[in-house]
């Protein structure tokens, strides 16, 4: 965590984080209009956060769009801030996630673990009610099956969709429909990427979620920081990890 506290340390790049909290996924470029430096010098900056987790980034065609990663964010509250301020703390974020519109969203983490014990954690529907808020998800993975969403005290489905891709243990692509509130159920389809890298003894896990409507409702990805923190807490130390989520639907 020391390379988030030095990159959250500067104000330019805090900046930076806040240009793409504003508007997420833009070029070097469109960032670059926004600071009176250098285009090296926005380019050192944003390297930076790179290195920290703090911003991810996506090819789209010649274009390198970067993104806000709010997983690592995520860690430091987890550990500290909820200790002492989760109610306060819950409902800033909240705040802070209704006045977001994003038509895509990433997600990175680096968790300890080999390839096949995280794609296991993914799929396997009792390790994934461990760390995403009770719920379990049920399939027989094979490419174009139907998976659902579920929780004991849910009175029908949570959600459910396709499996569209399936390359264990690498990828996972998977259409989704929420299907836990009224105002989800509107949203219609959306996207879910897993990608899943080795990198030494651990992994690097990628969630993009994506085809979202300009407004989506933020309850279709809010819950995704919470979830792969849990995720790693659980493959890291076997523990369960203690979130707003989990208080509300563990």
């Amino acid at each position: 965590m020391d390379a988030v506290f030095r990159a959250l340390a500067d104000p330019t790049r805090r900046r930076l984080l806040d240009e793409l909290f504003r508007e997420d996924g833009q070029t070097l470029s469109a960032l670059e209009e926004r600071f009176s430096m250098t285009r090296f010098g926005v380019m050192k900056h944003l390297k930076q956060l790179e290195e920290a987790g703090l911003v991810v980034t996506r090819r789209r065609g010649r274009e390198k769009l970067h993104f806000l990663n709010p997983v690592p964010i995520r860690l430091v509250h987890d550990r500290w801030v909820s200790k002492y301020a989760e109610p306060w703390a819950a409902a800033l974020s909240g705040l802070k996630n209704r006045l977001e519109s994003p038509m895509e969203k990433v997600f990175e983490i680096y968790i300890r673990t080999t390839p096949e014990r995280l794609w296991e954690a993914i799929t396997d529907g009792e390790i994934r009610s461990t760390y995403q808020f009770g719920i379990r998800v049920s399939s027989d993975w094979a490419p174009g099956s139907h998976f659902e969403m579920s929780h004991p005290g849910a009175p029908g489905p949570l959600g459910e969709g396709e499996n569209l891709e399936v390359d264990p243990p690498r990828r996972l692509v998977q259409s989704m429909v929420a299907l836990w509130s009224d105002e989800v159920k509107s949203e219609g389809t959306s996207r879910v990427t897993w990608e899943i890298e080795p990198v030494g003894d651990s992994c690097r896990l990628t969630v993009t979620h994506d085809q979202l409507r300009e407004g989506a409702n933020d309850e279709l990805y809010g819950g995704w920081p919470m979830i792969l923190s849990g995720l790693k807490t659980w493959l890291e130390t076997g523990e369960r990890l203690t979130t707003p989520g989990s208080l509300m639907y563990g």
